[in-house]
């Protein structure tokens, strides 16, 4: 009789390396390891010898980098999502694509289970078994961290080197960290206590302020109904876009985020975010949309932007809301096209120009200098009107009687 399969979420990091050894001594199963690359920067040929050498029975590698980027992340750019005000979403935008092939793959392979290797306090184990459920509910979902014995990533380190597993992660390396093409997260050691600043070793891939350049650096983002598609005027790909404008926002200190956020499950977290390119693309496109779209439009889609990040950020992306309000979405971007240049300068971000053929500035209405396409007089009766619920709710208390007190 056949064992057994489990698909296997593998990154070949702390958590899902001992994870392989323990499904197989736990559950008696033949363990399927799919590794999605979405641009985290391993080698992936590296990443699945160490699979089969943990005892992966195979592995399955997909490059999902350019349908991350224009199927995930374009569409939360375009409702200009962001989680409190700071977080650009990086790591909860990646899981549903994740957590989609790693379904296909195992229903291909005829396995009966997923598995993951996420925590039981983190938003991550929503997101991916959310989707799981929404795409496949017959396949049986295992989460070791809820059932182990493990309490620590010290405890994951103690059971790999038990167990001889080569890891990366050691006692004095302890942050967790979460990498792709659109950001990379920073959560444990000093970051634990929000008392603490974030070590000058803790950001990865992006400079200081103090080591950025001594000069501004301009750049130029061209969009297309909400979607970029170039940078400095040369057309390009999602990947190389992105990858090209991560070089350039990080050399020059631009996207270090740091965040006390309110997870889903409950609880607040602390965490470093670096998202550089992405940082870039959001205050471009927002300022693109401030020249293109109507004001109460503007205004109302705000509201959205707010509910779409709520809906990514708590791991709710295969649900109807979420493609209902995408259809809202594209339909505002219909006008978003054009380009907005940037100055970057240590970390900060100036806008040089912003520039559209569907612009719905008017110079004539919007200068000081009075021209005839603006009649100054057509005010007053503007502002009366605005202003009779305020004059009737005068005139009405000053017209009614004093009331005497009787004893």
């Amino acid at each position: 009789m056949s064992k057994k399969k489990v698909v296997l979420a593998y990154s070949g990091g702390l958590d899902t390396s001992i994870i392989i050894p323990w499904l197989k001594e736990n559950y008696d199963c033949d363990v399927i390891a799919f590794v999605a690359d979405v641009g985290q920067g391993d080698d992936m040929d590296e990443v699945a010898a160490k699979a089969i050498k943990t005892g992966a029975s195979k592995v399955i590698v997909k490059d999902l980098r350019e349908e991350f980027l224009t199927e995930y992340v374009w569409k939360c750019l375009q409702a200009d999502a962001v989680y409190e005000d700071k977080y650009l979403l990086g790591t909860s935008m990646a899981r549903p694509i994740i957590a989609k092939y790693q379904v296909e793959i195992a229903l291909a392979e005829g396995a009966e289970a997923v598995a993951h290797g996420c925590t039981g306090k983190g938003n991550d184990q929503v997101r991916f078994e959310h989707a799981f459920q929404a795409l496949a509910p017959e396949l049986q979902i295992i989460a070791p961290w809820r059932e182990w014995t493990l309490k620590s990533r010290e405890d994951c380190i103690d059971y790999a080197e038990a167990h001889e597993i080569p890891i990366t992660a050691s006692r004095t390396k302890i942050h967790s960290r979460d990498r792709n093409i659109w950001h990379i997260s920073h959560e444990g050691g000093e970051l634990e206590d929000p008392a603490n600043a974030p070590l000058d070793t803790t950001w990865q891939i992006s400079n200081s302020p103090q080591t950025a350049p001594d000069h501004v650096e301009e750049v130029e983002i061209g969009f297309e109904k909400g979607v970029p598609v170039s940078v400095n005027g040369q057309a390009l790909s999602a990947v190389a876009l992105l990858e090209l404008l991560n070089e350039i926002g990080a050399r020059n200190a631009i996207g270090r985020i740091d965040l006390v956020e309110n997870r889903f499950v409950g609880m607040k977290s602390r965490g470093a975010y670096e998202t550089p390119g992405g940082t870039l693309l959001l205050l471009a496109h927002r300022e693109l949309e401030a020249l293109c779209l109507d004001r109460d439009l503007a205004h109302f889609k705000q509201h959205v932007g707010l509910k779409y990040a709520e809906l990514v950020y708590n791991g709710l992306w295969f649900t109807p809301l979420r493609a209902s309000l995408d259809a809202f979405v594209a339909s505002t971007q219909a006008d978003v096209t054009g380009s907005v240049k940037l100055a970057l300068y240590k970390g900060n971000v100036g806008i040089s120009s912003r520039k559209s053929s569907y612009s719905l500035f008017n110079a004539d209405l919007s200068s000081f200098t009075m021209g005839e396409s603006y009649d100054q007089k057509d005010a007053a009766g503007f502002i009366k009107i605005l202003a009779l619920p305020a004059r009737a709710r005068v005139l009405n208390t000053r017209q009614k009687p004093a009331v005497e007190l009787t004893k």
